[in-house]
């Protein structure tokens, strides 16, 4: 049995974290600095990052931000958003990050994935899948790219294998539909990845409940489970997740955790 991972992520604006819905309608939720202390000490395995706004205002990620946030922790810490060229890579990973994630970069040149891989491992490079439902595709799912705001008439799963054959290390699938709702993670979507690819899958995008976080792994086939509403707003915390996976049969790392119980 693998050990399921749990992943909170910051998604930053002008040096905040945000939450919205359906990638639109930001809130502010909270400073990324305290809040990474925060879900490291609560148990968090991984941290992900992303900079939202990188790639509409095109510009790089915010490097400062990166070493704000690699400074207070030391579990992994993948970050996305502006990333376009090795030279972006390396930026990144010297300012503190563990993992890249890239996703429009990636789509409009598929081989910066194989050279990234090539260049500093396949551990390193994530690719983030975002997609809405489309009948037209044959997965019934078309990705999207610039924070979701550009259809690019390609099926999503398709092009999820097409990075594993690239060489990426980790596929993070995120559903424009269930985005933000918390009324469940896409399992579908999420399904539909994991049965495609033989990589680690992210599941990313609604989640909500307790039950959410189990349906992922067991229906969905996620093996890291990315959240951030209901972290940021303090309705669970990293522990209280943990301990239900675990009662639920799930084998997860409850080493050095602390409980933030309400």
């Amino acid at each position: 049995m693998k050990t399921i991972k749990i992943m909170p992520c910051l998604d930053m604006k002008e040096g905040r974290v945000v939450k919205g819905i359906h990638f639109v309608d930001l809130k502010d939720a909270g400073d990324p600095v305290e809040n990474a202390a925060l879900y490291q000490k609560e148990g968090a395995d991984e941290l992900a990052m992303l900079d939202i706004a990188a790639t509409l205002e095109n510009r790089k990620t915010r490097l400062e931000w990166v070493k704000n946030v690699s400074s207070v922790i030391d579990i992994p810490l993948t970050v996305g958003g502006g990333i376009e060229s090795l030279e972006d890579i390396e930026s990144v990973l010297e300012a503190g990050a563990d993992n890249v994630s890239m996703n429009s970069a990636a789509v409009k040149n598929p081989d910066l994935v194989a050279e990234a891989a090539k260049a500093f491992g396949s551990e390193k490079v994530t690719v983030a899948v975002d997609a809405r439902r489309n009948k037209e595709m044959a997965s019934g799912f078309e990705l999207v790219v610039s924070g979701g705001t550009k259809p690019v008439g390609k099926d999503a799963v398709a092009w999820a294998k097409q990075c594993q054959e690239l060489g990426a290390g980790t596929i993070l699938p995120t559903s424009m539909d269930g985005d933000g709702t918390r009324a469940g993670y896409d399992l579908e979507f999420t399904r539909a990845i994991s049965d495609a690819v033989d990589l680690p899958v992210v599941a990313s995008g609604g989640a909500g409940t307790l039950e959410h976080f189990y349906e992922a792994v067991v229906q969905g086939g996620a093996q890291i489970l990315l959240a951030a509403s209901v972290f940021h707003y303090r309705i669970f915390s990293i522990g209280e997740v943990k301990e239900y996976l675990q009662e639920k049969g799930l084998q997860v790392n409850l080493k050095g955790q602390l409980y933030a119980k309400t």
